[in-house]
């Protein structure tokens, strides 16, 4: 009986980790050319055509992208700031 409830809490974990990781493949911003996800901090340019382009693509465009801009973090905007409270 021990044995069942082990490979249905494994099937369940399995399920569940499937889908935590199409929902963040599903949100993240991919190359048009390689298709990879850009790292923080890098640099990804936008084309006219929408088209979102890794730093490492770049070179293969012949074209001026429309506008540049860094990968930032998914908490960026989120941090705990301190303030100073007068007396």
């Amino acid at each position: 009986m021990a044995d069942v409830a082990a490979t249905g809490a494994t099937d369940l974990e399995r399920v569940l980790l499937r889908k935590g990781v199409g929902a963040l493949v599903a949100d993240r911003e991919r190359c048009a050319d390689c298709r990879r996800t850009p790292l923080i901090g890098e640099r990804i340019y936008l084309y006219a055509d929408d088209q979102l382009v890794c730093e490492l693509c770049r070179a293969l465009r012949r074209d001026e992208p429309v506008k540049s801009d860094t990968v930032l973090h998914s908490e960026h905007g989120h941090a705990v700031r301190i303030t100073v409270r007068a007396a």
